[in-house]
């Protein structure tokens, strides 16, 4: 009876949870990355995950998301360039758009930069953003993108 409470009680983790049912479903570190920005308002700084809200209250998805955030963030900055470049990749083959037409927007308008968790220490932001300036000039180059808007 004792093993089977135990057990209950890591499956009510909330982290826990978000990665068995999310985050496990994200192929790429960056895709990971992306989702969890995305969920952080842009206003409050807030994490918002309405499911992970239900089952374990608003201030608890809030710090799941946000630790998940920083755990995502350090496993990506803890990536060589060449890992940063196949996960990169990996997450590119799953859009719908155009890998050209992406990484023209990146280059013009630097959404990535959206990704870096507000904990993040200048040392980390530098390099994240370093690391990225740089995969986008290889990726730049490799599918011939041009830096400024083609619709302007």
């Amino acid at each position: 009876m004792k093993g089977t409470r135990a057990r209950s009680m890591l499956e009510r983790d909330p982290v826990s949870d978000l990665w068995r049912n999310t985050l496990s479903q994200i192929p790429s570190v960056f895709g990971r990355l992306v989702y969890l920005a995305a969920v952080r308002n842009p206003n409050s700084g807030r994490y918002e995950h309405h499911g992970l809200a239900l089952v374990f209250g608003e201030s608890e998805a809030d710090r799941a998301l946000r630790r998940s955030h920083i755990q995502t963030f350090s496993e990506w900055l803890c990536f060589n360039l060449e890992q940063q470049k196949a996960d990169l990749m990996l997450y590119l083959s799953a859009l719908m758009d155009e890998r050209r037409r992406v990484i023209e927007t990146w280059l013009r308008i630097e959404p990535f930069r959206t990704m870096i968790p507000s904990s993040a220490t200048k040392a980390e932001t530098d390099l994240y953003q370093s690391d990225f300036r740089i995969l986008l000039g290889l990726l730049k180059n490799e599918y011939g993108a041009a830096e400024s808007d083609q619709d302007a």
